[in-house]
């Protein structure tokens, strides 16, 4: 009878272990937070196409009779369309999830084929995306030259794929010289890629070396101080990857810091507030953000992201709210939304504003356009999710059987 209760609790036990790992393997709402991420960079994009003065703060490059596009610009709405805060949340993001399952599982064969994979985890939809791009540049279809002259954004937006395309060199950009250079001719987009590849490995190679040492976060100190000094961006991956660390293994002060969820939900306001600082990056004497010297926008954004991270990451109701259909749709097509909306936005919202322009009220045509480019920048993502992305997992695939492969086979 004794052994029989023994049983049953050891049951019991082991089911509520099954349970709690269940409920850990996915962590939906940092996916909703790429998808945000992703939003963000296609929202900067339209906003600095036909709204230049949103990014500018300038009056000549003002498009309303009200020139409500200033006033935005220096308020905490210009989060929304914040390129720069958002490829630093796309970092800080990417780099928390990177190692989430090691630090889980302490299985360091999921570093290697991670690095293994990563390459091929990013290169398919570069590829069909600068081929397409490649295509519409050949057939004389990219009008954003034409288009900057009516939208006052010269000085952005004009000078984009304004050269003779060449397919060796749109080859070259997306096979080697994005991961290598971060080359960006033919998507602007991509000069990104370098630190979700290159950045990517160092964290790899950081948590296999140094991920079970107690001394482990003075390393960690010691790559974002060299990030800082040579390229800030790559404290963005290292500071998510730092905080993917702190969040699976110091359990008794995540707890605490749990336990009031007040301190989360004002954490993530400050990373709000520290995100939206306008990307010009000019004094701002007036506003909140008149206390903030200039100087140090980049950091501000990377701060922010990674405040806001730490936010959503103690707070159950905000987990819950970036849980989300809405946020976890746009995260699963993240990647590719990021890739696929400045060729759209080139092409088919030029075309469409360029046949309409003098026809009617500016406000209303860019609005018009605006819907009708997001269904579309939403619905080639889509496309690219369901049937690009999988030639990458399953390039992925193949090297991981690879690897496997080796490891079983005798001497």
């Amino acid at each position: 009878m004794t052994v029989k209760n023994n049983c049953r609790t050891e049951e019991r036990a082991g089911n509520m272990e099954k349970a709690r790992d269940g409920s850990r393997e996915k962590m939906d709402y940092i996916d909703g937070l790429k998808g945000i991420g992703a939003l963000m960079v296609y929202l900067c994009h339209f906003v600095f196409a036909f709204y230049y003065a949103a990014y500018t703060l300038l009056p000549e490059h003002v498009n309303t009779k009200t020139a409500i596009e200033l006033w935005i610009g220096k308020t905490p709405l210009n989060f929304f369309y914040n390129g720069n805060g958002a490829v630093c949340l796309f970092l800080v993001f990417s780099g928390f999830v990177l190692c989430l399952s090691y630090f889980r599982t302490r299985d360091r064969a999921k570093l290697r084929a991670g690095a293994f994979k990563r390459y091929f985890r990013l290169m398919p939809v570069i590829l069909a995306v600068n081929i397409l791009i490649f295509i519409l540049m050949c057939l004389g279809l990219y009008q954003n030259n034409e288009t900057a002259a009516f939208t006052k954004s010269i000085p952005w937006f004009q000078g984009f794929n304004q050269f003779e395309p060449s397919f060796l060199r749109m080859l070259y950009e997306s096979l080697l010289g994005c991961f290598v250079r971060g080359s960006n001719d033919y998507n602007g987009v991509l000069w990104t890629i370098p630190y979700l590849f290159w950045g990517a490995l160092l964290v790899y190679l950081a948590a296999y070396l140094v991920g079970e040492n107690r001394l482990r976060y003075i390393t960690y100190g010691v790559m974002i101080l060299v990030s800082l000094r040579t390229d800030i961006y790559f404290s963005g991956i290292f500071l998510g990857f730092v905080l993917c660390d702190f969040y699976t293994t110091q359990k008794r002060v995540i707890r605490a810091y749990r336990r009031f969820q007040a301190l989360p939900l004002l954490v993530f306001l400050l990373g709000f507030y520290l995100t939206s600082y306008p990307s010009i990056g000019t004094e701002l004497p007036g506003t909140v953000y008149g206390i903030l010297p200039a100087a140090y926008t980049v950091i501000y954004h990377i701060a922010g992201a990674v405040l806001l991270t730490a936010g959503v990451l103690g707070c159950d109701w905000l987990q819950g709210f970036f849980s989300g259909k809405v946020f976890l749709y746009l995260g699963k097509i993240s990647y590719s939304l990021y890739l696929l909306h400045f060729p759209v936005i080139a092409v088919f919202s030029c075309w469409f504003f360029l046949k309409l322009q003098g026809k009617m009220a500016y406000g209303l045509t860019v609005g018009i356009d605006f819907v009708l480019t997001t269904l579309m920048v939403l619905a080639l993502s889509t496309l690219s999710n369901r049937y690009l992305e999988p030639v990458g997992v399953w390039m992925e695939k193949g090297i991981e059987r690879r690897l496997n492969q080796k490891k079983t086979d005798p001497l």
